[in-house]
């Protein structure tokens, strides 16, 4: 049970109800983390332009959701863990075992391992970066562009993950929940 209310599209009014549209005919559902977010349009706007934002960016859909994973094992956000489990492996191209191998901020390509070691590093150090943790994510061969958005990736997650788990948002994915 959510500790605000989820607001239904159907009974969702003005700007929210113009939101949630967008999320439907974008997504075919309307996943219950974007009707809780509702109740506030201003809110909600702000997690849709960012998250479409860094869709446009330099990295690939399947970093992006393997530093979604790894943030979200970090922060035990149980939503968040379901939700990008299933578009990892169903929509941004990422197996089970890559999704599984993300939790633990693990890839097999360089690139995106360094980029999820940096992710970690931004988390424990709440954003205060040793030189150390950016040489290695530069001498792994990420640019200073993709260094700027795996800290928005991170910031992003680490919004979403707050928010399910404050709001106590239902789960309405297929579930995962985080390692202990």
């Amino acid at each position: 049970m959510s500790n605000l209310p989820v607001i239904e599209p159907a009974e969702a009014q003005g700007a929210a109800a113009d939101l949630l549209a967008a999320v439907h005919k974008a997504l075919g559902v309307t996943p219950n983390m974007t009707k809780v977010m509702a109740n506030s349009p201003a809110v909600l706007k702000a997690y849709l332009e960012f998250s479409g934002a860094l869709g446009a960016g330099a990295l690939s859909a399947g970093v992006r959701e393997a530093i979604a994973l790894t943030v979200a094992q970090e922060n035990a956000c149980d939503y968040c863990l379901s939700a990008h489990t299933y578009i990892a492996t169903n929509l941004a191209g990422l197996d089970e075992s890559a999704a599984a191998d993300a939790r633990r901020a693990k890839a097999a390509d360089p690139r995106t391992d360094a980029a999820l070691k940096l992710s970690v590093a931004i988390l424990n150090t709440k954003g205060d970066l040793a030189e150390e943790d950016l040489k290695a994510a530069r001498s792994a061969g990420l640019t200073d562009g993709e260094i700027t958005e795996v800290i928005a990736n991170v910031s992003l997650n680490v919004f979403t993950n707050y928010f399910n788990k404050a709001a106590g948002v239902a789960i309405d994915w297929p579930l995962v929940s985080h390692l202990g």
